[in-house]
């Protein structure tokens, strides 16, 4: 495993983190990838653990707290190595609030789920930038808790890479979390990155595998379970998404699973603007797969040009 800079806050993570949205799990009403096992998902942890992925990102919302709770089970012996990342903001999958006493109640909630005393990075759970520039107590809020130590450092975790870097420009957010992979480079096109390296942001970069495209074994006529999130995307996105992904990784001569992961995690970590990537890992075999991309570095810079390429030709391909 490699290391790197979460921007200017000090915090050290690893290149390759734990999204821990899926170990949540699914309950009627939620958004998820299906049903889970927890046994499955504290092995998860330990494996990742093992493997040197230091940075997990949940979510107060994630499984109504389960994955809290799972990963407060998993570190609590071991926050000391470790590098916690949440959420606050929504209420539920449909209702969000971010006034300061909602945003207390939730890190407070977050902490004892998680068994520990304070939170590395706290992010607001995607705010439109309206929300933030008509309340002003709600930055003052997370810098409180920043100056009481309940938290290191904040963040926002953006609904797309425009309001991130509008977010950066107009409250000066130290940690951003953006959508970024092989068929998304929205946060290249929009200056993100250009506004993160002359800040000194930590860029988390999310989905870097596109929900599961880029892993390059969903086809274009595949149906997904109705527990599963991605059942909701028409077949037109999926028939887009499977191709391109198809394309993206042939330019890149990824023919397995094992090799289509890893390269698009790869091709998440060439840009040196990024601090972290964080796959979802549900499994043991997956936080393995995942970790061993780190060890192989960045993708060839001829290879990585030519994807950046491919996309700036492919008018649309996510938004």
């Amino acid at each position: 495993m490699r290391y790197r800079p979460l921007g200017k806050t000090g915090i050290t993570v690893s290149e390759i983190g734990f999204g821990a949205w899926g170990i949540g799990g699914w309950k009627p009403g939620q958004l998820s990838y299906g049903l889970t096992d927890d046994a499955v998902s504290l092995a998860a942890l330990d494996r990742a653990i093992e493997l040197g992925i230091t940075f997990f990102d949940t979510s107060s919302i994630y499984g109504m707290g389960h994955s809290e709770t799972l990963i407060g089970k998993a570190l609590a012996n071991r926050r000391d190595k470790v590098v916690i990342a949440t959420k606050a903001g929504h209420v539920d999958h449909h209702n969000t609030d971010y006034s300061p006493d909602a945003l207390w109640r939730s890190l407070e909630a977050s902490l004892v789920r998680l068994q520990t005393d304070y939170v590395d990075v706290l992010q607001l759970h995607g705010p439109e930038i309206e929300v933030l520039r008509d309340d002003p107590a709600i930055i003052r809020c997370l810098e409180q808790m920043q100056d009481q130590g309940m938290i290191r450092t904040y963040g926002l975790s953006a609904n797309s890479p425009a309001l991130a870097h509008a977010a950066v420009r107009e409250f000066g957010f130290p940690v951003i979390q953006a959508n970024f992979n092989m068929l998304d480079i929205r946060a290249i096109e929009c200056g993100l990155f250009g506004i993160a390296q002359e800040q000194g942001v930590g860029l988390i970069a999310r989905t870097p595998l596109n929900f599961g495209f880029l892993a390059g074994n969903i086809l274009p006529d595949a149906i997904f379970s109705e527990q599963d999130h991605r059942s909701r995307f028409n077949g037109e996105q999926v028939q887009r998404w499977a191709s391109l992904a198809r394309i993206m990784l042939d330019i890149a001569k990824a023919n397995t699973v094992e090799s289509s992961v890893q390269t698009a995690l790869r091709f998440c970590l060439s840009p040196p603007e990024v601090s972290v990537v964080i796959p979802g890992i549900m499994t043991p075999e997956e936080a393995e797969t995942n970790a061993a991309a780190a060890d192989q570095g960045p993708l060839l810079p001829e290879v990585y040009e030519k994807i950046i390429s491919m996309n700036k030709n492919e008018k649309a391909i996510v938004r």
